[in-house]
């Protein structure tokens, strides 16, 4: 393996028929532009934000129903950006423009392997009775309309009728405890409740009433519960019926959904996010970036409680089929998901690095062409993906392009990830997208090249935040992002930068190991970790002490005994294959490791317990994937830090 080589190409005829080149192409003829390679078209599109932004709009024909007066006032603060100014638009009526009738608009897996087509004329009468319902109640535009749903086509038909109606957006997944669900959900006043009343999860059925019916009596605001069923009997599968959901059009800046930050150590910030800024953000990102072309099937697990659910709207968006598969990407095994890409002739397939981790360590042969002759691209995000991930996928689908995406749930989208035109490198994001201003700098704010630094952003983007919910003077807008750097967003990434690879991420910069006075990004050792056969899954976390120097401890889950031959193991592989530095002081054998619901390691929090903080001062247990897997480092602190 040579990283010095790409391992995937794409082909000049894939190159000259991408959406991305076509995009190029349109651009060249409005403005009489001419760009010789990615890095000019990039360039201008940062640097010149107000064309960038009036030519995407212009090449996917977005609807203005009122026309805009300017593209873009007030470039800082960013908080004060203004977009598209007096301009209104609908995000569900850009979906209905693909509607074809009896095609498919979803398909839908669950658990027990039962599969579902759903037309368009299907989802459409469905989110037109749950609209009818809506306004029944009263609901209307700028109201909240809030989701306790399962990943299941009931979901996306109760976000098109909330949607057509102008109402604003949010949901949380029934793996979400009371509490967090609460926290979330009752900052936002909802009039609405829309739940179900079971839901399946690793071979386990969950049933919701107390839950649904303890939040509905702590947030007060909520006048009605609407329960839907997670079977199709009240669906019409075989409509000939063509609906129109009649949308309402709303301002550029109107509030299309609430996101959440994880919450693991207090109140979760609730993201809200302008529907012209999403609206233009998806069409740029999957059909530019990830090249999804119509009638293309589009799949990325997810749950309802995280922004990739909300990403996913844009194949509807985009015009292709959304496949969603509700329940455990494991149960009873590692092949259900790829099996669903199988079966589906899924185009594009996405998923959590670590599950492409150990889908690797688990070597599935599942895995290959013939089983997935459709196959374009592979997303990933969530984590870094691995170099020796990237390698094993590759070999296993050569022809496929592995798209890795860094951004998250304060854009609902990303700002580096995948390029059709360009080649792959192991371990690297291939780009930079158009219209993001990424850079790489220190401590004092300098612009580094092939250096390691802080990930920031120096210009705005319609879809940064317009504000958070009940921050009414931006003063948690401003800590959340600009702190660090005035004016410009620190997005607390720890990145590398090559002017002919891509950028490579290195964790979380508040997670960054300090060693001796060399800087670490956690990444590094995870991908030496994750190699090793006997390692099942690792968390690390670097303490203080008292002679200001540090101690590095790594907690492992292993399938044999943590003996001394395999500690020795995984110490030589990292003197190897990093650095001395990178030897952890202590190497512990733990059970699990503990995960936020979005699939997040517990750095940071572990850390905090570690160094003595009382653990509800750090975690917020609702929050958590797994929230036994911290009694060992409550109960086991003083002998971990001996």
């Amino acid at each position: 393996m040579d990283d010095n080589f790409p391992i995937w190409t794409p082909l000049s005829e894939d190159i000259s028929s991408s959406n991305l080149s076509s995009f190029q192409e349109f651009v060249s003829s409005k403005t009489g532009r001419n760009f010789q390679n990615y890095g000019a078209l990039h360039h201008w599109s940062v640097n010149e934000l107000s064309e960038f932004w009036e030519c995407v709009a212009l090449f996917f024909k977005i609807n203005f129903s009122r026309p805009y007066s300017y593209i873009l006032r007030n470039k800082k603060p960013f908080y004060k950006s203004e977009w598209f100014g007096n301009s209104m638009l609908s995000y569900v009526k850009h979906i209905e423009r693909n509607f074809k009738a009896n095609e498919n608009a979803i398909l839908y897996r669950n658990e027990m392997q039962e599969d579902t087509c759903i037309t368009w004329n299907s989802l459409f009468l469905k989110s037109s009775e749950i609209k009818n319902q809506l306004l029944n109640q009263g609901v209307k535009k700028g109201d909240c309309v809030v989701g306790y749903l399962s990943n299941h086509p009931i979901t996306i038909a109760a976000f098109l009728a909330t949607n057509s109606i102008g109402a604003v957006w949010s949901c949380c997944s029934p793996d979400f405890g009371i509490e967090s669900v609460i926290s979330r959900l009752g900052q936002l006043k909802p009039v609405i409740l829309i739940a179900i009343k079971e839901y399946s999860y690793n071979g386990k059925k969950y049933f919701l009433s107390h839950r649904i019916g303890s939040i509905k009596k702590s947030i007060p605001t909520i006048k009605t519960i609407l329960y839907c069923e997670t079977d199709f009997g009240s669906w019409n599968l075989n409509t000939e019926k063509v609906i129109s959901l009649e949308s309402v059009e709303v301002e550029y800046d109107h509030p299309i959904w609430v996101l959440y930050s994880s919450g693991t150590t207090g109140r979760p910030k609730s993201i809200t996010h302008r529907t012209g800024g999403m609206l233009m953000e998806h069409y740029k990102a999957i059909a530019l970036h990830q090249n999804l072309k119509q009638g293309d099937r589009f799949f990325w697990h997810t749950t309802t409680g995280w922004m990739m659910w909300n990403y996913a709207l844009g194949a509807l968006l985009c015009g292709g089929v959304l496949c969603i598969y509700d329940g455990s990407p494991s149960y009873p095994n590692l092949k259900v998901q790829w099996r669903f890409a199988s079966d589906k002739s899924i185009v594009h397939f996405g998923h959590g690095a670590s599950f492409f981790i150990e889908s690797m360590k688990n070597d599935l042969q599942d895995i290959n062409e013939n089983r997935l002759p459709k196959l374009k691209s592979i997303g990933s995000t969530g984590s870094p993906l691995s170099e020796e991930a990237f390698y094993w996928l590759q070999k296993r689908l050569p022809k496929t392009q592995l798209v890795s995406l860094s951004g998250g749930t304060d854009v609902c989208s990303a700002f580096l990830g995948g390029n059709p035109n360009l080649p792959v490198y192991a371990g690297y994001l291939q780009c930079e997208m158009l219209g993001a201003s990424v850079e790489c700098w220190n401590e004092k704010g300098e612009k580094l090249k092939n250096e390691t630094g802080e990930l920031v952003i120096t210009n705005p983007m319609p879809c940064m935040p317009t504000y958070f919910w009940g921050d009414s003077q931006n003063k948690i807008f401003k800590k959340s992002y600009f702190k660090k750097f005035k004016d410009v967003w620190t997005h607390g990434d720890w990145i590398q930068k090559s002017e002919t690879k891509g950028i490579k991420i290195l964790g979380r910069s508040d997670s960054t190991l300090n060693r001796k006075g060399v800087r670490i990004g956690t990444s590094e050792i995870y991908r030496v970790i994750d190699s090793l056969d006997e390692i099942v899954d690792s968390i690390i976390v670097d303490l203080p002490n008292k002679k200001d120097h540090s101690k590095l401890f790594l907690f492992v889950v292993t399938n044999k005994k943590l003996n001394f031959k395999l500690i020795d193991k995984i110490k030589n592989q990292l003197k190897i294959k990093c650095s001395p530095q990178y030897i952890p002081d202590k190497i512990i054998s733990i059970k699990e490791v503990p995960y936020t619901l979005s699939g997040k390691k517990l750095e940071i929090p572990i850390k905090k317990i570690l160094l003595g903080d009382a653990p509800a001062e750090v975690i917020n247990y609702g929050s958590l994937k797994n929230p036994k897997s911290l009694d060992f480092f409550i109960q086991n602190r003083e002998k971990v830090i001996i």
